[in-house]
């Protein structure tokens, strides 16, 4: 494999534009979309009408953004949906099937406290790149997408259970959803914890992969305080081979505080795993035996539960930041420009602990306490990411660990791949 990958950004007048952040950033075999609000490109401003009509312009442009970069709906491998009201969820239901007709992608849906310029809804993708992003060098423009669903684990209409591409599966958002009776299982938080992580077990078990090739895991909970009892059931599942157990291992992971979850349940979980045979046609040298690369540094905080980063094939995914000193482990100053600066140094303390930098970073994920607030993040924001190359996303939440006021997690790219592949 060549070590030449290059971040791709790129933006269309189809679709509306941000300065801090590119509608659409591709490395490697995936194309990293930021997150879509219901804005007419056209008066950049919120479309006129209610939910349907929301739900149908972040679709549109997700269209309108796969399509200039000369991809189609079908390529979409993911589907990450916010609202602010729960009954909205039914309601994108209808719009959906009119842009995912015959094939459904991996899916997340979740309400959160605020979205940005107060919007109903918001949506995010993440695009398969078949043709890579080595200059002048198609890569596998042939790669397969392979999508997979077990009974073991709960079906939903409107999801698949997992979508693989390239040297990545990505499986959709689990609910504590018992699969022989579609039903939400115990009341309890740690039940709930407990089927999620055993739903997410059963899908990778159908395809033959261990649950220690997680390379990042999301966990939406609807109380922040119930963390403390979800993370006593988390620890059971990661590490768990013997291997991973040797090694320590712990996958990326970010915490997010949501207002409601589908069907009234506590806690959902993501995850995005390692797929080292990929998917066909690459050749057998191109795939066997790349390996998971974690690492940790003492230049940006230690979290017990997680990996600072995990770097596989040809991405890293960074886990989610909190405003906190390394030195003291502490929280900042409790000002919102003081916590995003610390953030942003801390992802750039683990990025260059591995020999990248903040340009390798293709997509940023930013949640917020209090969104008139965004102003002022994105001053310090601009200081670290002046080009705008990201990928972004936007997400106001209620409450983050330990009280503070901003954390971002981010995805960067990995031009020299992980063993075997040539360094």
């Amino acid at each position: 494999m060549s070590i030449d990958n290059v971040v791709l950004a790129r933006n269309t007048k189809e679709a509306p534009q941000n300065e801090l952040a590119s509608q659409s950033v591709a490395f490697s075999h995936y194309n990293n979309l930021s997150a879509v609000l219901p804005i007419d490109a056209k008066t950049d401003e919120l479309v006129p009408g209610g939910i349907m009509e929301q739900a149908n312009q972040c679709l549109a442009n997700i269209k309108s953004i796969v399509e200039s970069i000369d991809h189609v709906m079908s390529d979409v491998v993911r589907l990450s949906v916010f609202v602010k009201n729960i009954k909205d969820l039914e309601a994108i239901k209808e719009v959906y099937y009119t842009y995912f007709t015959n094939y459904q992608p991996a899916l997340t849906m979740a309400v959160v406290a605020d979205l940005p310029m107060g919007a109903m809804v918001q949506m995010e993708a993440l695009l398969t790149n078949g043709e890579g992003t080595i200059p002048n060098a198609p890569q596998a423009g042939d790669l397969i997408k392979l999508t997979n669903t077990t009974q073991a684990a709960p079906i939903e209409a409107m999801s698949t259970q997992m979508v693989a591409f390239s040297h990545y599966n990505n499986v959709s958002t689990q609910l504590p959803i018992e699969p022989a009776s579609g039903r939400i299982v115990a009341d309890t938080i740690q039940g709930q914890a407990l089927q999620c992580l055993k739903n997410i077990e059963s899908i990778l078990a159908s395809i033959n992969i261990p649950l220690d090739d997680i390379v990042k895991m999301t966990i939406y909970v609807k109380k922040l305080e119930d963390m403390d009892l979800v993370n006593e059931i988390y620890k059971r599942f990661f590490p768990k081979s013997a291997i991973a157990r040797a090694l320590g291992y712990l996958p990326a992971r970010t915490v997010v505080e949501v207002v409601d979850l589908p069907m009234n349940a506590m806690v959902q979980m993501e995850a995005v795993v390692s797929h080292g045979d990929g998917t066909p046609p690459q050749a057998i040298e191109d795939r066997h035996g790349i390996i998971i690369e974690a690492n940790n540094t003492k230049n940006a905080p230690i979290c017990p539960l997680s990996t600072q980063t995990v770097a596989f094939s040809h991405y890293n995914h960074i886990s989610a930041q909190l405003p906190i000193d390394p030195i003291t482990n502490k929280l900042v100053e409790n000002e919102i420009k003081v916590q995003t600066k610390q953030v942003l140094e801390n992802i750039k303390a683990i990025i260059e602990s591995v020999d990248h930098s903040l340009e390798d970073i293709v997509k940023v994920n930013i949640y917020l306490t209090d969104m008139t607030q965004l102003a002022l993040v994105d001053e310090v924001y601009r200081e670290y990411f002046s080009t705008g190359t990201p990928a972004r996303k936007v997400v106001g939440v209620n409450h983050i660990m330990k009280g503070a006021l901003i954390q971002m997690d981010a995805v960067a790219g990995n031009a020299e791949g992980t063993s075997p592949i040539a360094n």
